[in-house]
């Protein structure tokens, strides 16, 4: 991959902020990152388009769903209701297990849904990257 994805964590936890930052390091991606510690500061992130870090949208989405002022599903529950964003491709990223929650996220037409802690020898967590490696290659060709 040759290009540059843009990508917006959606996440409070600076440790968690770090393991992602670790995890796509080691996959080789060539990314600008930007972070937003809740999904209030998110949406006004997109609603500046970003311009600070990347122009445009981002390519990719990664949500935590446990956060702060606007959670996870606020965040989807807005972004999905505006026509310029509704099609960024967004993956979970949560310490959540239960079945409702993915459910629940799954019902927001998401890309994946990757549990934490993050980890690469984790069959779940490297099939969920890997796809959202094949969609970053996508969009950006």
């Amino acid at each position: 991959m040759n290009s540059v994805v843009n990508i917006l964590l959606i996440e409070d936890d600076i440790l968690d902020q770090m393991a992602v930052q670790r995890v796509l390091d080691k996959k080789d991606i060539l990314y600008r990152l930007k972070i937003a510690k809740n999904g209030e500061e998110a949406l006004l992130l997109l609603a500046q388009n970003g311009n600070d870090i990347f122009t445009g949208h981002p390519d990719i989405i990664l949500l935590d769903l446990s956060m702060p002022k606007r959670d996870g599903f606020e965040f989807l529950t807005t972004l999905k209701g505006i026509d310029a964003l509704k099609d960024i491709k967004v993956f979970v990223l949560t310490t959540s297990d239960e079945k409702d929650d993915k459910e629940r996220a799954m019902s927001f037409n998401i890309s994946g849904y990757i549990t934490k802690p993050l980890k690469l020898e984790s069959p779940s967590t490297l099939d969920a990257f890997n796809l959202m490696i094949d969609l970053m290659n996508l969009q950006i060709k």
